[in-house]
């Protein structure tokens, strides 16, 4: 049983950030053969939670770390240097609490219950909203999954894809639509050990391979009426939650920004060490070499500065403009695949081997590109925006 004493304080926000680097060694130790093997890197929760990092955004005053959205990026960019598919389920879990201490969505009671779960133990949520024909939500439609309301609960019925952190989550915060004549669109709250769910081991993916980000199938599951988070008309769901949209986009370019500093570190101490016969010097005497390596510093520098300014502005209370958190993901991203790419070209055939960790940086950090929004539909709503359509 982890203890249920926080190390954390929320005015002491560097102890957030030296507990993840304390923890990131071993984290990346694991990383390959957790990769290789598809397996969840349960031992990485345990360590999470111990440190008191699992309760890090849940509020002060409810026992957690109180730290706002900054805090939370600068820890996951380092968990994510060392092992992107704990920052991701990890990132999930901090987007639900934010959400959770900013927002009205959940009723006060299961607030203060998954806080004190957080605070006390490993009680990961995230939120489930992928199907298999309905694709990503942002793309519109209804959603499958059917709740139907009883005298005793809602029974819940379908089958969730790209469920990440599925085989440690506790919780599960469901998108729905009811089964009435006039359907409503939302979240129900759904404990994961409730009868009738199961776990789909579908996830073989090219990156994140130790996500775990498999189907969840709910069948005639009974959850309590009090459970119900946001239920609405499909309409009044046409506006998204900037708060909401500003923390995913943040997270999302944390993540992929600490996967191309890991792979700058690396190809840094290739080049560093590489000394070619015929050249009779390390790899990193080469003018072009340097020059290579600081196109990649220039794009981490860029990715840092846009990180630190967005998270300035959430923390100050500042409403992000239309499409901003979506234009951050895209550029730090975007950025953090050349990054990686470049490193590749200066490691050749040595960067592609699964013997070094290039490849699978490499691998990791183009599942960037498919997080929501994509980026054609970050170009297109930016198009239409600056020619008022």
């Amino acid at each position: 049983m982890v203890s249920a004493v926080n190390p954390l304080r929320p005015s002491a926000p560097r102890d957030a950030v030296a507990a993840a680097r304390a923890l990131a060694p071993a984290f990346a130790a694991r990383a390959a053969l957790h990769d290789r093997e598809a397996s969840f890197p349960f031992e990485n929760f345990a360590a999470l939670a111990e440190a008191g990092l699992l309760a890090l955004t849940v509020p002060a005053p409810l026992g957690g770390g109180g730290a706002a959205a900054g805090e939370a990026a600068r820890v996951l960019s380092v968990v994510a240097e060392a092992d992107p598919s704990t920052a991701l389920v990890l990132a999930m879990h901090y987007v639900q609490h934010l959400t959770m201490a900013t927002g009205d969505r959940y009723p006060p009671a299961l607030v203060r219950r998954l806080a004190r779960e957080s605070v006390e133990g490993i009680a990961l949520i995230n939120a489930l909203r992928v199907e298999p024909d309905l694709g990503s939500p942002s793309r519109g439609g209804l959603p499958a999954t059917v709740a139907r309301r009883t005298a005793t609960g809602w029974r819940l019925s379908g089958r969730k894809i790209y469920s990440t952190g599925a085989p440690i989550l506790k919780w599960y915060a469901v998108w729905v639509r009811t089964d009435e004549p006039d359907p409503r669109v939302g979240m129900l709250l759904v404990g994961a050990d409730r009868p009738g769910i199961r776990i789909v081991e579908s996830w073989d993916h090219l990156g994140l391979r130790a996500s775990g980000s498999h189907d969840v199938v709910f069948e005639d599951v009974l959850v309590p009426l009090d459970h119900e988070l946001d239920l609405r008309k499909p309409a009044d769901w046409q506006a998204a939650d900037p708060f909401h949209q500003a923390i995913h986009g943040l997270v999302i370019a944390a993540i992929y920004d600490g996967v191309a500093r890991a792979a700058q570190s690396w190809v840094k101490d290739f080049v560093s060490r590489r000394v070619p016969s015929n050249l009779g010097a390390a790899l990193a005497s080469l003018p072009r070499v340097q020059e290579a390596v600081g196109e990649g510093e220039v794009k981490l520098a860029l990715n840092r500065r846009l990180i630190n300014s967005f998270a300035a502005d959430i923390d100050a209370g500042a409403s992000p403009e239309a499409g901003e958190a979506a234009v951050l993901k895209l550029a730090v991203t975007n950025n953090a695949v050349a990054v990686v790419e470049g490193a590749l070209a200066l490691a050749g055939n040595h960067g592609l081997s699964r013997t070094n960790p290039l490849e699978r940086h490499y691998r990791d950090v183009l599942c960037g590109r498919v997080h929501t929004p994509q980026d054609d539909s970050t170009r297109l709503a930016a198009g239409r925006l600056a020619l008022s359509l």
